[in-house]
């Protein structure tokens, strides 16, 4: 006989498992944080639990580099990058230091996913810590090919303010039909307003009305820079999730929504079923797709590595690196070649990804004007929320260091021509 807690009746444990299988697919595999959880998550029943892992993981991906200097700082030999050991530290540490879960519940929990492994180890580095009440810095470290890459980019003057942006997760954001009903908050821009972390989207006022969309404040700048439609075509290229399609047609715009993906696509004709919104939804490929007559306006929400959403999905700091940011370039190029073929004469194109890499924004508005027959169109001040300004040559750049003191927003780059 025993008197220990069966495993499976440790509370908070399949949730570290999880945690841990989560963690494991973005390191190993490359996969995204939001998608390693959906595997990673089968079997764990209890919605509390899987929100603990998708924390857990969250967290521990955004203060990776500090955790592992204190695991480092008390082991006497090294352990590997990729040790299960150190996998497994970092989330104790992440519960105890980000989710103030209490040292014996972190211990529990996390020694039983070293069962055959070190547990000792594990043990003695997280006690000792504990001991010593260590702490985190104010601001999460950037790794070091993030830091080089962007002190390149930007000539070192910025890393130090994104990472800043980082410290917490982002408050939430929704973007509001002109007639919606939303939920008293914080509005930054019209038609906006930002609400504290923590209540269910779907329990907040006016969703079951459809009178909003949850939409980051810069990811909703874009489809803004296309003003009213009056009825006018406009086409939504890579159109899932479905935030600007839902905003084009809010606007008056007979939105055509393209898009390759016929999973996502439904989920963006739920939300205008929702909404009470209309759009053409189109399955299709825009480097094969050929549409029957041009179009008044085109917004092309270029697929991206998305480093500009790092507050919200920290792992695509470890994930992305030059490799991944050259394949980009080369795919926005093809889009913005053929987006701007479907422009009628006169006609608007906004293009925009939610990257920090200038390769992948800068580099691309710099040849594609003149290169497709484009005419800048430079977006001004009275057109962008208040405490953005756009650059010398009329284009947008956000990162996460910015707006800080009313809550931040994603890191993000439009511009924006008229067809000659």
């Amino acid at each position: 006989m025993t008197d220990r807690t069966p495993t499976e009746e440790i509370p908070g444990l399949p949730a570290r498992r999880a945690a841990l299988r989560m963690m494991d697919a973005v390191l190993r595999r490359g996969e995204t944080l939001d998608n390693a959880a959906n595997g990673a998550c089968q079997g764990v029943r209890a919605p509390a639990d899987r929100a603990l892992a998708r924390a857990l993981a969250g967290e521990a991906f955004r203060w990776l580099v500090d955790l592992d200097a204190l695991i480092d700082a008390a082991t006497r030999l090294p352990l590997a990058e990729d040790a299960k050991a150190r996998a497994v530290l970092r989330l104790m540490l992440a519960g105890w230091l980000r989710l103030d879960t209490p040292p014996h519940a972190v211990i529990a929990t996390g020694l039983e996913l070293l069962s055959g492994g070190p547990r000792r180890l594990a043990h003695g580095v997280f006690s000792s810590l504990a001991k010593q009440g260590v702490t985190l810095p104010d601001t999460p470290t950037l790794p070091d090919a993030v830091i080089a890459r962007w002190s390149v980019a930007w000539g070192g003057e910025r890393a130090g303010p994104i990472a800043a942006g980082l410290a917490v997760p982002p408050p939430l954001d929704l973007s509001v039909k002109p007639d919606g009903m939303a939920p008293e908050g914080v509005s930054l821009a019209p038609g906006h307003v930002r609400l504290a972390r923590g209540d269910a989207v779907e329990g907040l006022a006016g969703f079951a009305d459809g009178a909003w969309w949850v939409q980051d404040l810069a990811a909703a700048i874009p489809a803004r820079l296309l003003g009213v439609g009056e009825g006018r075509n406009v086409l939504d290229v890579c159109a899932a999730p479905g935030g600007k399609t839902m905003q084009l047609a809010a606007a008056g715009w007979a939105v055509t929504a393209l898009d390759s993906s016929a999973k996502r696509l439904s989920r963006v004709e739920e939300n205008l079923t929702r909404t009470g919104l209309a759009a053409q939804i189109v399955v299709g490929d825009a480097l094969t797709w050929a549409p029957e007559a041009l179009f008044d306006a085109i917004l092309l929400d270029a697929p991206c590595t998305a480093t500009g959403t790092c507050r919200r999905h920290p792992d695509v700091l470890h994930r992305i690196g030059p490799r991944h940011i050259a394949e980009m370039a080369e795919l926005q190029a093809a889009l913005l070649t053929r987006a701007a073929a479907w422009l009628k004469p006169g006609g608007r194109l906004v293009y925009a990804v939610c990257s920090l890499e200038p390769a992948e924004g800068e580099a691309q508005a710099a040849w594609a004007g003149a290169a497709l027959g484009l005419t800048p169109d430079p977006i001004r001040a009275d057109e962008l929320p208040k405490g953005l300004l756009p650059t010398p040559e009329g284009w947008l750049r956000t990162d996460p260091g910015m707006l800080i003191d009313v809550g931040g927003l994603d890191g993000f780059f439009v511009a924006r021509w008229v067809k000659g």
